[in-house]
């Protein structure tokens, strides 16, 4: 494998590089970032293989395991399962880190999920991509632009602002005490929006549409949406019987669903309840409002 070099120095027989950032974790958002933010000394992982494809795909000259990180780079992203940042925190602190800066990209935890490398005498933080990262090709085209969150000690902080910089990325501090809201925003506007295109597609084929052809039917009005909520804020971008008080189509809808799955059924509800919200900003009479609420919560065709 072809050998780069940085400016280094010598750190307990090791070399460790100045400027170079070290990845821990072999997976998508290891990959893309890793590929997005050179130059990388060293990437490790627990599987030599899984470690060795990953410093291929970022170029990395070296494929180490997480005991051998630390003496490699000063700069640390750890890119791993959610359930997997404790054992490879504890693992790099058991290493000898110190001195470093170290972030890690999950959503899931805030800065405290590296609190064992923090009390070994790092700065420690998160930087998280809010962006979905289905693949790691797919990584490196959807990244740059997008906006990160971040948290963290102060010099983890500054690193994490200079590494947006390097991204042309926008950046979104986040109180690490409310990290979990910002976490469950993250996940509703991304996994809940999957969530609710697939049951419009579950109604959809009772219709009697293919989940295919019903997929492509409402491609265009689900970009559209997506557009005028990004351009205008939902309370411009929303319609349909909430927003106009329509209690006889929403009664029809509440009986209709009698043949989904009651999941599906508990969903509309659930929306459409927190919808009213929405048309309330919008406009919605409050008499009106009450009148969609006392339907939705009646919970059927009798109502």
């Amino acid at each position: 494998m072809k050998r780069r070099f940085w400016p280094t120095e010598t750190r307990d027989n090791c070399v460790v590089s100045n400027s170079a950032i070290g990845i821990a974790g072999t997976g998508r958002m290891a990959k893309a970032l890793g590929a997005l933010l050179p130059p990388v000394s060293a990437v490790a992982g627990r599987c030599a293989r899984s470690t060795e494809e990953a410093a291929r795909f970022i170029g990395s000259p070296l494929a180490v395991s997480f005991r051998e990180l630390p003496g490699y780079s000063r700069h640390i992203l750890l890119a791993v399962a959610d359930d997997a940042i404790p054992a490879v925190a504890s693992a790099l602190a058991a290493a000898g880190l110190t001195g470093a800066t170290v972030l890690h990209t999950s959503a899931a935890a805030g800065p405290d999920a590296l609190d064992v490398l923090r009390a070994a005498g790092n700065s420690t933080g998160v930087l998280h991509p809010l962006q979905t990262v289905p693949s790691a090709e797919r990584g490196v085209q959807t990244l740059p632009g997008a906006t990160y969150a971040y948290a963290g000690d102060e010099a983890a902080v500054r690193w994490a602002r200079s590494l947006i910089e390097r991204l042309g990325g926008q950046g979104l501090a986040v109180d690490p005490a409310r990290w979990p809201h910002y976490h469950a925003a993250a996940v509703m506007a991304c996994n809940y929006h999957v969530t609710l295109v697939d049951a419009a597609l579950e109604l959809m084929q009772i219709a009697g549409i293919s989940r295919g052809a019903a997929l492509e039917a409402l491609g265009p009005i689900v970009r559209a949406t997506t557009g005028n909520i990004l351009a205008s804020g939902p309370e411009l971008a929303l319609t349909g019987p909430i927003r106009r008080g329509d209690v006889g189509t929403i009664r029809r809808h509440l009986a209709a669903l009698e043949d989904s799955l009651p999941e599906t059924r508990d969903l509309y509800t659930a929306a459409g309840l927190r919808t009213v919200a929405v048309a309330r900003r919008a406009g919605l009479p409050p008499g009106a409002a009450g009148d969609v609420v006392r339907v939705l919560t009646s919970r059927g065709a009798d109502a």
